[in-house]
């Protein structure tokens, strides 16, 4: 008989406290946005991703739920299925959760604790357990272009606390200029607003369209791009 891995055990062990978070996420509320992305790098197609926000909830317990599945098929297979709560106020993290299959396997769940993340991280490497600083912190995270939705009322030389769980990063990035554009998008050219967000060398820009839905990210330090499918017409 075939045991199974210690990745398929602790994914089984963690669905039960997966389905709470999943289950608000999917509750009843309003959609704030819903779309694909294709994401190329070095201008080459290798894999999209599905997402939807939602916002639910009534009083102190008014959030943003934002859940996605990123599929990478190129040049290793990967499968990335986030689950985000923020503040619809600030857009700060308040809990959030990722099962990373294929390449890089891994299972994590954050959440706050006073005035800090308690994040609990499994992989091919064992179990590992880390605390983040909480400053109204966003949560982005690393090949998750909807996760910018975050960001986007932040205004030219505001720090941005930012959290990436897979890669254990906690630094501060700068909104830069801020301009409107005409983008292409498809077979349509739709206007634009790109913002720039720096930390050091790494550079992002990110343009949202009038309503604040996220229209295309670029990280060109990595040539990699995530572009909306979904309302080309």
């Amino acid at each position: 008989m075939r045991r199974p891995t210690p990745l398929r055990l602790l994914a089984a062990a963690s669905a039960l406290g997966s389905a709470v978070l999943a289950g608000e996420a999917g509750a009843q509320g309003v959609i704030i946005d819903q779309g694909r992305f294709s994401i190329h790098v070095e201008g080459r197609e290798v894999g999209h991703e599905e997402f939807v926000i939602r916002r639910a909830g009534l009083g102190s317990n008014d959030a943003l739920y934002a859940s996605g599945v990123v599929t990478i098929t190129h040049p290793e297979s990967q499968e990335i299925r986030p689950l985000l709560r923020a503040d619809p106020r600030t857009g700060a993290g308040a809990e959030y959760q990722a099962s990373v299959t294929g390449k890089d396997a891994a299972e994590i769940r954050i959440r706050t604790s006073g005035r800090r993340y308690v994040a609990s991280i499994r992989s091919a490497l064992g179990a590992e357990d880390r605390e983040f600083q909480a400053r109204e912190t966003r949560v982005i995270e690393v090949g998750v272009a909807h996760h910018y939705y975050f960001v986007r009322g932040e205004r030219e030389g505001r720090e941005i606390h930012v959290l990436e769980p897979r890669s254990r990063r906690q630094f501060t990035m700068l909104a830069g200029e801020s301009r409107d554009e005409e983008l292409r998008l498809g077979p349509n050219v739709v206007s634009a607003r790109r913002v720039e967000l720096a930390h050091e060398e790494d550079i992002r820009l990110v343009w949202y369209d009038r309503q604040g839905r996220v229209l295309r990210v670029e990280i060109p330090a990595l040539s990699w791009v995530a572009e909306r499918t979904d309302l080309v017409g």
